[in-house]
């Protein structure tokens, strides 16, 4: 009978050990599919793939056998529109929808995007024939140092992109939260319009502002909007984001 217990007692063990998701130093998340799985030594463990990928971690380039599988409860606090899963985050698949459209909170039929436009002139705007829509101003660029006095030449940047926070958290949010996200002043800037579309999806690690000047204050404000919102930056990110703020800051 002890012999009966200690066998059972063995195997149950070795279950749960081969359920245990490793995400390595570097933050990638390894389930017992990946052919990395036994290699990676030092570790935080997780309980499911997708509790790795929560925590900031991410997959393994061309991890085709890893799967995640994704709970009722967090499903519900999406959308209702059918979401296919990115295989990056393990979230499902970003859609700019999911954020809402540009807000006009007080109802004045001028949406974010022209109230940024009109807060963030240094001179007078023409709000043109409806007054609903900025045409020309004054705008200074933090990201280039160029400054543009045409409406249709800046586009309003969210600082910390909208697909990099549904990558790092976003998706777990409700409809409400993230229409909030998207309309904060505090992640918006005017700037030229063709750096925000190189610039994309990308995080202060990918990609910094052409102006070498703002790149400290770029850091440190990126930073500042992802944890007011409570986005997780991996492990891995956080090292790099803190070296880098570093060498840019100083601090």
């Amino acid at each position: 009978m002890k012999y009966f217990i200690l066998c059972l007692s063995l195997i149950v063990h070795s279950a749960a050990y081969a359920e245990v998701i490793k995400q390595s130093s570097s933050g990638i998340c390894h389930s017992t599919t990946s052919p990395y799985y036994e290699r990676v030594k030092k570790f935080t463990a997780y309980s499911s793939l997708e509790e790795c990928l929560n925590a900031g971690g991410r997959l393994p380039k061309n991890a085709k056998g890893q799967r995640v599988e994704q709970s009722h409860s967090s499903a519900t606090t999406q959308s209702s529109e059918p979401v296919e899963h990115s295989s990056r985050s393990g979230a499902p698949k970003y859609k700019r929808s999911y954020f809402g459209r540009w807000d006009d909170e007080d109802s004045d039929c001028i949406n974010t995007r022209h109230e940024l436009l009109i807060k963030q002139s240094t001179s007078t705007i023409d709000t043109g024939a409806n007054k609903c829509t900025v045409e020309t101003g004054r705008w200074l660029d933090p990201y280039t140092g160029k400054t543009f006095y045409k409406a249709k030449d800046v586009d309003i940047d969210h600082l910390v992109p909208l697909k990099w926070a549904w990558d790092h958290g976003a998706h777990a949010w409700n409809a409400d939260k993230r229409k909030r996200f998207a309309n904060d002043e505090s992640n918006l800037f005017a700037v030229q319009n063709s750096v925000n579309r190189e610039k994309g999806a990308q995080g202060p690690l990918e990609w910094l502002p052409p102006a070498t000047s703002f790149h400290c204050q770029y850091i440190l404000r990126f930073t500042r909007v992802a944890k007011s919102y409570g986005l997780v930056f991996s492990k891995y990110e956080q090292k790099q984001l803190d070296s880098l703020r570093q060498k840019k800051c100083g601090r």
